[in-house]
This record gives C-alpha cells, structure tokens and sequence, in this order.
C-alpha cells in the first residue's frame, strides 16, 4: 500500500531520495560507537578518576599481610601478643571522643591486616574506637566505606566476637 511505503520511508526503513537511510546512519553511528568503547576503559589512567589508596588502607598497617595459603583465623591473624594489648588498652581520653553512632557488623575481609572498622559512619580515615553491648572496648583505624560495615579478623578475635555472627557495635573517632 502507498500509505506503509511512505511510513517506512519516513522513519529510514526504506531509502528516499535526500534523506539519510538505516545504512548511512550505520555508516557514521558505528565508528563512533566503536571509538568511545574504545576511548572509556582508558579514562580509568586519569587523575581525577584516580583514588587515594592511602584513604582506602588503614592508617596503621605495621601488621606484616598473612602467608599464602592461610586458611585458619589464627593463621590470617598476624596482628602479635602487643598489638593485640595495645588495642585493648582503655582510651587514655574518652572525653576527646565523639560518638559516629551504632552499627551491625559484618567480618571484613580476612587477609587484610591491623585493626580496623569500614563503615559509612565514617566519613574521613583516623584513629578510633568500638565498643560491643558485653563492654568490649578496641582502639581501630576507622576507615570510610559504603555499605555494609566491616570490621577486620583480628578486632573480632580480639573483643571475642564470633566469626560468624552480625554484632551491634558503638563507633567512636578521636
């Protein structure tokens, strides 16, 4: 019918004279679309696009990173007998602290040494602390994150958490 050829016509089904068709808009739309694809897994190198992995790492990783193959926590746990006490040594000033708030946490990643909290509670790195509802109190690096919040292998060993469970812990910065 005349009416279905000009309705193809109109939308660059079918050619028309003067007028672009499906074919020349393939002809100048994939080199385009080829060269961005291309063009965007570069943009990753730029500075801007770049994040500080100092902010990401926590502020105090003396803690020498587990031995390949560590499949146990005491093997992932590397953090020594000092540390461990110096961590939970009482905060020789509570009254510098500020409490962020309370949050569910869950257990970071395991390879990753030295006491530490991510959560989104936190919004610039420094020296902190937690504290659990049974009075367990340890000095962490704080750590911003988005999500769910971590807390590290050792901090759980340490304040006696079960590594399988989601406790309710009080934020503090210094």
């Amino acid at each position: 019918s005349p009416r279905r050829g000009f309705a193809q016509a109109r939308c660059g089904l079918l050619p028309r004279a003067g007028g672009p068709t499906i074919v020349g808009v393939m002809r100048i739309g994939a080199p385009f679309v080829l060269a961005v694809a291309l063009a965007l897994p570069g943009c990753a190198d730029l500075p801007f696009f770049q994040r500080d992995p100092a902010a990401a790492a926590p502020a105090a990783a003396a803690t020498a990173a587990p031995p390949p193959g560590a499949r146990t926590a005491e093997a992932l746990d590397t953090t020594s007998d000092a540390e461990r006490a110096a961590a939970l040594a009482p905060p020789p000033a509570p009254a510098g602290e500020r409490q962020l708030g309370q949050v569910q946490v869950a257990l970071g990643n395991p390879t990753e040494p030295g006491f530490w909290l991510r959560s989104a509670l936190v919004t610039t790195p420094g020296p902190g602390r937690v504290a659990t509802a049974g009075g367990g109190s340890l000095a962490v690096d704080l750590i911003p994150g988005e999500g769910a919040a971590q807390l590290s292998l050792p901090a759980f060993r340490a304040l006696n958490l079960p590594l399988t469970s989601l406790p309710q812990v009080t934020v503090y910065a210094r």
